[in-house]
């Protein structure tokens, strides 16, 4: 599609019109999983790529100087967030022909030697700290009102009781030497 063409499918994707912007997708998705992918970046994390940099074309597709400069960037943010994901796995050393990432062993064993110290430490809080920081660790789709009938309290109580048990939880890191 010539570029002429993404300028007026812009222009009216920021008028509101449903069908421009499903056109701008169709025609430009394959562009951004292919930058994401010239990175190394397995299917998974190449899709991701490709929806962050719609998510952020979307909150800013009203500021672009030149609608017709739309394909250029959207390249320009998919490499950004491929950069991004990969900054991330320091310590990570792929291993295999569909470029899958594997921890290396020293990572794997500080991670675990980290998170056990770290339940360790809120092991040591009061039961419903605990069991508040496990529902946040392990059950991240729960709304505030789950959690409250989860732990018996007022759904307005989550929130300071939150802020309550990280606190505790830095203090008691703090206290075991882990450093900020």
């Amino acid at each position: 599609m010539p570029e002429k063409d993404f300028g007026e499918l812009v222009t009216r994707a920021i008028g509101g019109d449903q069908t421009a912007w499903n056109a701008l997708v169709r025609a430009l998705t394959a562009s951004t999983v292919r930058v994401a992918r010239a990175y190394r970046l397995g299917d998974a994390d190449a899709w991701d790529v490709s929806q962050s940099t719609w998510l952020a074309v979307s909150q800013r597709l009203g500021s672009l100087r030149d609608n017709a400069c739309l394909p250029g960037w959207l390249r320009t943010t998919a490499r950004r967030h491929a950069l991004r994901i990969l900054s991330g796995r320091a310590g990570e050393v792929a291993l295999s022909c569909e470029h899958e990432v594997v921890p290396s062993p020293e990572s794997v064993v500080l991670r675990d030697e980290r998170d056990r110290e770290l339940w360790a430490a809120v092991g040591r809080l009061p039961v419903r700290c605990g069991r508040l920081l496990y529902l946040l660790a392990y059950r991240p789709d729960l709304t505030y009102p789950e959690i409250a009938a989860e732990l018996g309290v007022s759904p307005g109580s989550v929130g300071p009781l939150r802020r309550r048990s990280l606190d505790r939880l830095r203090a008691r890191l703090l206290a075991d030497g882990f450093e900020p």
